[in-house]
């Protein structure tokens, strides 16, 4: 970062901001021997990187991650991904979030990968650019990310034949999307993962040898050398598989704590090591997961237990669906009621009751959604991820209005 240009159009850096070039510089006054004493003095389990959480359900927290957090799970991440030398990844995600700064730079470092970077923010064209012309062999992404890309209008005009892998994460990856990228974008090993910023980020990756359904319909399972169980949300007892509960994760992934915020980390990892994820899913016998939303996300309506995410993917299976996204709005009578903000694709309309003819008989009447809004766009972290919560204090502003 960088102070405006002065008079003579000098630029200086912001207090507190050192330019890289005098990073590098500065290499050049440590001598090898004090490098290897400093070297000698640091363990594999210092706090190396403090990371912030994306913010979906509130405010970010300052994440304690480690080198051993963190290289380990570039590492096998990596492997999940069949990456070597020979690979390059296209990066439109962020280094300042896990996914970028771990799943990408580390992921690449730890295999001698290329990495090539589109552009200095986000930016579509730019990124189906870049794959093109630098014969990319992966992309990573959120779901917004992949959506926005298949939605340019000269999508078709982009050579995108190179491409063979790459991870879809951090949101919910819905499998009509996911049959999108496969398909239209010619990524045929695209893996789901599934992780949080305290796990350092990634639990669970599906394989390029998943069955068709579970690599569409699930984030697989865990990564080498990390547990996972479900429990009741309310007892803290495991739950049999095929049981929704909530997910913890336990082993080198766990961060350290959160910065400075004691009762929050005691909150969130117990006595026993294991982390308390905030999400809800189920396992099946084999130990693929699959998400069913977010703990606090969880709509409950007249007795009723409502996931978001089950209604999302029904609703993204409308052709004229681009995005949706589904969250619990209060109620005076049934404590909640489903709400839904769509995305269209463009050059289409679309009609509040034409989406709820499309569920009836489709889906229990409970889960169409009671109120639906087509909206241009969602609120979204930096990251790239929808932000529910400010979707329904902006709903619940709208219904108090009306």
């Amino acid at each position: 970062m960088y102070e405006p240009a002065d008079a003579a159009g000098t630029v200086a850096p912001a207090p507190g901001f050192t330019p890289w070039q005098q990073v590098i510089e500065a290499a050049a006054q440590i001598t090898q021997d004090e490098l290897e004493r400093r070297g000698a003095t640091l363990d594999r389990d210092d706090v190396i990187n403090i990371q912030y959480t994306s913010g979906t359900t509130g405010l970010p927290k300052a994440v304690m991650l480690t080198h051993h957090n963190i290289l380990n799970n570039a590492w096998f991440s990596a492997h999940s991904m069949a990456f070597d030398e020979n690979d390059r990844l296209a990066v439109p995600v962020p280094f300042y979030h896990c996914f970028g700064m771990v799943l990408a730079n580390l992921l690449c470092l730890s295999v001698g990968a290329c990495i090539v970077i589109p552009s200095e923010h986000f930016d579509a064209p730019a990124l189906l650019r870049a794959i093109a012309q630098e014969k990319c062999t992966a992309v990573h992404g959120v779901p917004t990310m992949f959506i926005e890309a298949l939605e340019l209008d000269d999508f078709a005009a982009y050579d995108l034949s190179s491409l063979r892998t790459g991870i879809m994460a951090g949101a919910p990856c819905p499998p009509e999307l996911m049959t999108r990228v496969i398909e239209d974008m010619h990524c045929g090993e695209i893996l789901i993962g599934y992780g949080e910023t305290e796990a350092s980020p990634l639990t669970h990756v599906t394989t390029r040898d998943d069955d068709f359904e579970r690599s569409i319909a699930s984030v697989g399972r865990n990564l080498p050398h990390q547990e996972v169980k479900i429990i009741d949300t309310d007892k803290g007892s495991t739950v049999a598989r095929g049981e929704i509960g909530e997910i913890c994760f336990r082993g080198y992934h766990v961060m350290r704590g959160y910065y400075g915020e004691y009762d929050k980390t005691a909150a969130t990892i117990d006595a026993a090591g294991w982390l308390r994820s905030g999400d809800l899913g189920r396992m099946d016998p084999d130990g693929y997961l699959q998400i069913t939303g977010r703990r606090k996300e969880m709509i409950i309506r007249g007795g009723e237990n409502i996931y978001p995410r089950e209604i999302e993917d029904f609703l993204f299976t409308h052709p004229k669906i681009a995005a949706v996204a589904v969250f619990g709005v209060p109620d005076e009578r049934l404590g909640e009621q489903v709400a839904a903000w769509i995305q269209l694709h463009a050059g289409v309309s679309a009609g509040e009751d034409e989406i709820r003819d499309y569920c009836r008989d489709a889906i229990a009447h409970f889960k169409i959604p009671h109120y639906i809004r087509f909206v241009d766009e969602f609120p979204l972290t930096v990251t790239g991820k929808p932000q529910k919560f400010k979707m329904r204090e902006a709903m619940v502003e709208q219904l108090r209005a009306e």
